[in-house]
Parts: structure tokens; C-alpha cells; sequence
């Protein structure tokens, strides 16, 4: 491959444009604002396209009692209006869609769930390596835009009056296989851009991509959702096609291809790199990152840390996923203070779930920054979890507030260490010093973690869609099963690490000069 054809394929058209308008280069700092802002709308677009299977469930399947409205904070979480004499509730207006309108339309909307996250977490794995070995620009654009086809193309079954389970089976079976590209690649980009110094914070805010595509999605969907549940679909795949053709334009996937060294190569003349510097430095620098090797999916799961964690995070994405597809479902069918809310209010009544993710995700972040300990934050708020799901299962129907609040609760606790293991813990291990420095690991290993919990993030909905036949009760207890089992799968590293911290606290206080013993060095961090 030539040096030309190294460079083309690296530095994106929409960059170069600007840089022949510009005159001159970005700086590093510019580029890292640029590449953390457009991976943050890249996935809120692959979240928001995952949304409508949610809001369209009791929709789909509309079997609901008819009881009062229940009016909160204008019209957003306001039911629609009572019609013929009241009998007629906000839900009880849609009659349904076959095929998931019969006796058995939870289990086949269950099935739905599965076969999308099952596709999704096979195709991980491969996306994985691909992303190693791939432009990760052109891969992610590949991705997005092939997302958003075969969504759309599930809502077109509204359209076209399609009713053969098989279509909207294998229309979700595909979109899984697309949706697989983006959290490979995406933590990949975000990790040849920075280094490990403050990556659990930066991580952590940058991670809100994912709530906030959530209740973008959310809202987006719901409030399309009279027009006919199918452009609940169509509009959401619109977005995440325009979300790729922003990624083509203007992402740059590696710092060499821009004329910058990566942050995780061994420190060599970083800081000699100038304005005059840049443009000789792309040249020899694109080249660079296309040599880089990947490694296969066996060495990467041979690195220290990474099996705990992916079965960790099976566990932990088995209960965050639950909530994802099924709490508008879960909220329409519920009281609260004695009321029903309707399908719209419900999809947007369950974006509070996500602003408490948004907060879990960055204190836990930081507190795993703070601590230099991953693993103890992971697990303490899995164990937090539990009674907070508990609680709200058990008085999150006394009345709205309460709902709201212990909602949000248990948002910070489900999402907090999901948000930690799939960001910057994948990113640490991604680069552990095992791999020499001279491998590209990130988007395996990255793959290999997010991969296998989503056979749990798979696995929780086509669970619940069974179980909640039998009623909610048996649906929480999975849910806090889950919970206990992902933080008891860390406590090998949790006993690590404290060890660890002990170790540091008894050699500080015997010499001053302990600290750099190599057995007292951070459970995830390069010994360089």
C-alpha cells in the first residue's frame, strides 16, 4: 500500500477541507474536543436508534386496564385525553399489530429483544477485530449507515402492512449485526486520543452519549408515535444515517493520520511536535498507524483483568438492557398513586432513568479516578444496586415523586459501572502493557468485554418478556440476582486491589522511598 493511498485513507475530506481553507492544522487539543464531540453523537445515534422497540411495545401489544388520567409537568408526561364517554383510554385506542397482538405477544416482542442483541453481541466479536485491522473512520460510517437502513426498514413494515413475524425478525437480526461496529470503534478512536491520566472521568462524561441517545430516542420516537408507531422507527434510523455521513466527514481515528503521535506509543519527541512539524509528520505518521498490528481475540482475552470483567458485564448489562426495552412497557402497565400513564407519557417518563445514568456514569468515573481502583467502584455500586431496584419496585408506586426519584436512583446505580467497564476500563485493558506497545488492541478488546455482556443485555429482555407473564415480582428478583452475581465475579480484583492499597500504605510508611516497587503498581495501569 502506498504512502499516498495511507494518507488519503486516514485524514478525512472534511478536515482536509478545512485545513486547505484554514491554511494550517488544528491543534492537538482542538482535535481531541473535535473527536470526543463527534464519537458522543455517533453513539447517542446508535442509542437513539435502539429506543423505539421500547415505545412501541404497549403499542404493539396494547393490553392495559382503563383507569384516570395522570397529569405532571404540562404535556409531557400528560395522558391524552379521555374519549367516548371515558371509556376509551390513551392506550386502549391502539389495537394492536399482528403478529404481537395475540396471547402470546409479549414472548414474541421478547424474541424480537433477543434476536436483535443476540446478532449484536455475535457480530461484537468480529467487529472487534475488523476495527483493529480496518479504518476505524470507514468502518464506523459503514456501521451507522447500515443501522440506520434496517431500522427504518422495520418501521416500513407499518407502512407496507406488513404482518409476517419473519420480516421484523430478520429486519432486527441484520440491524444488530450493523450495531455492532459502533462501541468497538468508538472507545477505540476515544482511546488513541488520550492517555490514562483522568481517562475514568473523561470517560465518564463522555459515556452521557448513551442516556443521552436514550431519551433523545425516547422523546423522538413518542412524540412521532401518533402519526403510526412504524415512523417511530423511520425517523431514528434517519438520524443515525446522518450521524454517519458526519463521522465520514470529520473524524480523525488516529492521531498519526493528522500529524500527532498517539498518547499510548512510548514517549519519544511528543512535545517537539509544531505547527511547521505537522505537515512532514502526517506523512510519516499515517503510515504508521496502518502498520500497527491487531492481535487476536485469544491473546486479548489472555490479558489480565479482561475475563472478570466481560462476565461482569454480562451480568451488569443483562439488568441495565432490562430497563432499556422494557421500563416504557413496564410504567404503562404499572399504578402509580393509584394511576395509569399512557404509552407516550410512559417512553417519556422513562428518560429520567437515563439522567440518573448520566450522573452514575461520572461519579463513577471519578470516584475509580479518585481511588485508582476500577474494580472496587464496579462492584460497590452493583451491590448498591440491589436495594435501590428494590425499593423501587417495592414504593415506586405510592406516588409520581417518589417513582421519579427512586427511578433516577436506580439509574445511577445500573448504569455506573456499565458505563465504567465499557469505557474506561475497556480502554485501560486495551492497552496494557502485555501487549509491548506495538499492537492495536483497543477495539478487540473492547469487543471481547462489551461482547459478552451483550449475551446478558440479550439475554435480561427475552428473560423478562417470560417472566413478566407471571408477574412483576419474579422480573426484579432476576434483575437484583443479576446485580449481586456481576459484583461478586469482581472480587478477585477487588481483593487485588486492596491488597494493593495496603501494600502502598505499609512500604510509604516504612520508606520513603517504596513507592516505585513495581508489585505496588495500579491493577489496570502500563508498567512502562
Amino acid at each position: 500500500m502506498s504512502r499516498g493511498f495511507d494518507a488519503m485513507r486516514g485524514t478525512p475530506p472534511g478536515i482536509l477541507l478545512i485545513k486547505k481553507i484554514r491554511g494550517r492544522n488544528w491543534s492537538l487539543n482542538t482535535y481531541r474536543y473535535v473527536v470526543l464531540l463527534i464519537t458522543f453523537i455517533a453513539y447517542a445515534c446508535y442509542h437513539a436508534s435502539r429506543k423505539p422497540s421500547s415505545i412501541v411495545k404497549s403499542v404493539l401489544y396494547p393490553e392495559t386496564p382503563t383507569v384516570n388520567a395522570w397529569p405532571l409537568g404540562g404535556e409531557v408526561f400528560v395522558r391524552e385525553e379521555l374519549g367516548n364517554g371515558g371509556n376509551m383510554t390513551g392506550r386502549s385506542k391502539y389495537r394492536g399489530w399482528a403478529p404481537f397482538n395475540g396471547p402470546d405477544g409479549t414472548s414474541k416482542l421478547g424474541e424480537i429483544d433477543v434476536a436483535f442483541l443476540a446478532c449484536y453481541s455475535m457480530g461484537m466479536y468480529v467487529a472487534g477485530h475488523l476495527g483493529d485491522t480496518l479504518d476505524l473512520r470507514l468502518f464506523l460510517t459503514t456501521g451507522m449507515i447500515g443501522s440506520g437502513i434496517f431500522v427504518g426498514l422495520f418501521g416500513m413494515g407499518y407502512l407496507w402492512n406488513v404482518h409476517v413475524f419473519g420480516f421484523y425478525l430478520a429486519m432486527q437480526m441484520v440491524a444488530g449485526l450493523f450495531q455492532a461496529t459502533g462501541w468497538p470503534s468508538v472507545v477505540a478512536v476515544i482511546g488513541n486520543w488520550f492517555g490514562k491520566r483522568k481517562r475514568g472521568l473523561i470517560m465518564g462524561v463522555w459515556n452521557a452519549h448513551t442516556s443521552v441517545g436514550n431519551i433523545s430516542g425516547s422523546l423522538l420516537a413518542a412524540s412521532v408515535l401518533d402519526l403510526g408507531w412504524g415512523w417511530s422507527f423511520i425517523f431514528p434510523g434517519g438520524l443515525i444515517v446522518l450521524g454517519g455521513i458526519l463521522v465520514f466527514l470529520f473524524l480523525a481515528a488516529y492521531p498519526e493520520d493528522v500529524g500527532f503521535p498517539c498518547p499510548n506509543d512510548p514517549p519519544r519527541a511528543v512535545e517537539t511536535v509544531t505547527p511547521n512539524d505537522v505537515e512532514s509528520q502526517s506523512q510519516s505518521s499515517s503510515v504508521g498507524s496502518g502498520n500497527k498490528k491487531s492481535v487476536g481475540l485469544v491473546q486479548a482475552c489472555l490479558i489480565p483483568g479482561v475475563i472478570p470483567f466481560a462476565l461482569c458485564l454480562f451480568f451488569s448489562k443483562l439488568v441495565a438492557y432490562t430497563f432499556l426495552y422494557w421500563l416504557p412497557f413496564y410504567l404503562s402497565q404499572t399504578e402509580i398513586g393509584g394511576e395509569y400513564v399512557s404509552v407516550k407519557s410512559a417512553g417519556n417518563l422513562s428518560t429520567l432513568f437515563d439522567v440518573g445514568g448520566i450522573v452514575g456514569g461520572i461519579l463513577a468515573g471519578y470516584i475509580s479516578d479518585k481511588l485508582n481502583a476500577r474494580a472496587i467502584t464496579a462492584a460497590s455500586f452493583m451491590y448498591a444496586a440491589i436495594p435501590s431496584m428494590l425499593a423501587y419496585h417495592s414504593y415506586g408506586g405510592i406516588s409520581r415523586t417518589i417513582n421519579i426519584v427512586l427511578m433516577m436512583i436506580v439509574g445511577l446505580f445500573v448504569n455506573g459501572p456499565y458505563a465504567l467497564i465499557t469505557t474506561a476500563v475497556s480502554a485501560d485493558l486495551g492497552t496494557h502493557s502485555s501487549l509491548r506497545g506495538d499492537s492495536r488492541a483497543l477495539a478487540t478488546v473492547t469487543a471481547i468485554i462489551d461482547g459478552t455482556g451483550s449475551l446478558g443485555a440479550a439475554l435480561g429482555p427475552l428473560l423478562t418478556g417470560f417472566l413478566s407473564t407471571k408477574g412483576w415480582d419474579a422480573v426484579f428478583l432476576m434483575l437484583m440476582a443479576g446485580a449481586l452475581i456481576a459484583g461478586l465475579l469482581l472480587s478477585r480484583l477487588v481483593f487485588d486491589e486492596i491488597s494493593e492499597k495496603a501494600a502502598k500504605r505499609i512500604a510509604s510508611s516504612n520508606t520513603q522511598q517504596g513507592c516505585g516497587d513495581p508489585a505496588t503498581q495500579p491493577l489496570l495501569t502500563n508498567k512502562k
